[in-house]
């Protein structure tokens, strides 16, 4: 396949890339021009499967007529209101219709422009929470090592990706973090490994220990860890991390921004797991990933407790964002749910689950395949490092592009996201591709 290379009177040294190579981008770039169903095209015309959808953002596919009128008709009506003391109808109505896929008691909604303003939020939200019941000496963060909670200072704070940290300082004070649970005892398991999870989530446990629960606001989890490469969390963690919190009046924070909106074959994967947080956000799939929106879901006791310490007339929460419930994005939000729901695109992604998983742990048979896993529709497979720590990785990915497929790599770490709407014949095409580049890297 070959490389797009830009003409010469459209530069690219202007663009400063995130998370990419730019000075090796600009030697071979990686164009993607156009995209349909579950395929893009090049910048030179040549087509290629999405192995990834989009980057978790557009499980329905590429292009959807049905969210891009409901973009137009909404554009044409209202481009764009103040959303401090002013409503949209849409925002409203999406907040609703959240609320009918959320798990109980999750039950209000405040919207952000993505993940990383999500969780932001989030971490606002549980910390004002406190304050507003008179304990306002629990400001301490608990997130965890390899968990990734977008980049935003309070994100890579609790977040624990070390790359995405070691530039930018020590981050806020009092975090701490847990284990991740990418253990020996539980590689090449697909699903929730059977070992280690009631001593990872006791992390929690001896850290309040040490710094006294009354400290602590939230601890802040992916339920599947993604962007770090696909950590399942193992059987009884989830539940475990429930309990202690429950215990010490500690909120639980799940960030489903990849995982949500039925990429474990349920709306969330909280209800995939039997395990409800008091704060969730969701971003990327909320809009099929056709324009940045992302929400935070609350149970209605948390947000009361703000409101209580507020006077009736005054501003109850001293956050947001210019683009908070923008008209277009509760547009595109509300056409995706549709979508969703009227092609039952969740049920879809169960039936899917199966046989994707079966694909993935068939490669712990190529020999450069360390680890395997995964849940739903989410997968990976670690590759024994090459001559520097994500050499291999990136490799791959560069030879996949070429070869007709885009996946994503994180290190050493290949990690597929299919669309809900992939055929067999699809899959098959993209895990031939795949082994053939493995086989030969």
């Amino acid at each position: 396949m070959s490389q797009a290379t830009p003409r010469s009177n459209e530069p690219l040294i202007h663009h400063w890339m995130p998370f990419t190579p730019n000075r090796q981008f600009l030697e071979a770039p990686r164009m993607l021009a156009r995209a349909e169903g579950v395929h893009y095209w090049n910048s030179a015309g040549e087509k290629l499967l999405d192995g990834i959808s989009g980057l978790y953002t557009t499980p329905a596919g590429h292009g959807r007529r049905e969210i891009r009128e409901a973009v137009a008709k909404q554009m044409e009506e209202l481009d764009f209101a103040p959303p401090f003391q002013f409503g949209v109808p849409g925002s409203f109505r999406l907040a609703h219709e959240l609320t009918r896929i959320l798990p109980a008691p999750l039950s209000r909604v405040f919207f952000a422009g993505s993940g990383s303003e999500a969780v932001e939020t989030a971490l606002k939200i549980a910390i004002n929470y406190h304050r507003a019941r008179g304990q306002g000496q629990r400001q301490r963060l608990i997130g965890r090592a390899r968990g990734y909670h977008g980049v935003n200072f309070a994100g890579w704070s609790v977040g624990g990706m070390v790359k995405n940290r070691e530039a930018f300082g020590l981050g806020l004070p009092g975090v701490a973090h847990l284990r991740h649970t990418h253990i020996p005892e539980n590689r090449h398991v697909i699903g929730q490994g059977p070992h280690g999870g009631i001593d990872l989530a006791d992390d929690l446990q001896r850290l309040i220990d040490l710094h006294g629960a009354d400290t602590i606001a939230a601890c802040i989890v992916e339920p599947i860890a993604g962007s770090t490469g696909i950590l399942v969390p193992p059987v009884d963690y989830l539940q475990r991390l429930r309990s202690i919190c429950d215990k010490y009046g500690i909120l639980l924070i799940f960030d489903e921004v990849i995982c949500g909106f039925g990429r474990t074959g349920y709306p969330f994967a909280a209800q995939a797991f039997g395990v409800t947080p008091d704060i969730m956000t969701m971003a990327k799939a909320i809009t099929n990933g056709n324009i940045p929106m992302a929400a935070v879901a609350v149970r209605e006791e948390i947000q009361q407790a703000i409101f209580d310490v507020a006077g009736p007339d005054a501003i109850e929460f001293f956050h947001g964002y210019t683009y908070s419930a923008h008209p277009v994005a509760c547009a595109a939000a509300l056409a995706t749910l549709k979508l969703y729901r009227d092609e039952d695109l969740f049920a879809r992604a169960a039936t899917m689950a199966p046989g994707f998983l079966a694909r993935i742990a068939d490669l712990a048979h190529l020999p450069c395949v360390i680890d395997t896993r995964g849940y739903g529709l989410l997968g990976a497979a670690d590759l024994a490092p090459g001559a520097s720590p994500g050499a291999r990785g990136f490799a791959v990915m560069r030879r996949c592009f070429d070869q007709g497929l885009v996946l994503r790599v994180t290190g050493d770490t290949v990690i597929f996201s299919p669309m809900f709407i992939t055929s067999e014949d699809q899959l098959d095409a993209m895990f031939t591709i795949l082994r053939r580049v493995l086989e030969t890297i």
